[in-house]
């Protein structure tokens, strides 16, 4: 018998030791679960869509823009009709302005020439100095008042370069 236990003895230590490598082979193998787990996740980086929605939602897009889009245009268009009348308007204003300066300085040489005595003179000097400064201060206004003109004649050019490239950088749209 006791052989027979020995040989079951044997037997058990033999059985307890391939069952304790298959552990530590299962444990090596199960050990690195976690990370081949998230390595071997999927993850969905883009999501596809047929044409037909993409079609559908560009002309859902340029059904609510093209409105938008041309009320816009509409009122760059009154706003370049307002500057372009303004501009005239100053430039008229310049012209009527450089008349009656012209217009004053030929009454200044006439009224000049005219007086005669010394009591006139010293009057008319007077007169001359107060017209010069006049003068002065008309060229002054006549050079300020290009200069506004000229800056609303480029801020014209510019607003209508813009209103052109906006208009070009439209897809679909033409200029007429």
């Amino acid at each position: 018998m006791a052989s027979a236990l020995s040989s079951c003895v044997s037997s058990l230590r033999s059985t307890n030791q391939l069952l304790s490598s298959s552990i530590s082979i299962l444990d090596s193998g199960v050990n690195d679960f976690p990370r081949l787990a998230k390595v071997l996740q999927t993850t969905r980086h883009f999501e596809l869509l047929p044409e037909s929605s993409i079609q559908s939602a560009q002309r859902d897009l340029l059904a609510s823009l093209t409105p938008e889009v041309n009320s816009l245009l509409a009122r760059c268009e009154l706003h370049l009709d307002r500057l372009e009348r303004r501009e005239q308007a100053l430039i008229a204003r310049c012209e009527l302005l450089e008349g009656r300066l012209s217009s004053s300085g030929e009454e200044a040489r006439r009224a000049s020439s005219l007086s005669g005595g010394k009591s006139r003179a010293s009057e008319s000097g007077e007169s001359n100095e107060r017209e010069v400064l006049r003068l002065k201060q008309m060229r002054a206004k006549k050079e300020r008042l290009q200069y506004a003109v000229e800056r609303l004649e480029l801020q014209a050019k510019q607003r209508q370069r813009q209103l052109r490239m906006s208009i070009a950088a439209q897809p679909g749209a033409g200029v007429d």
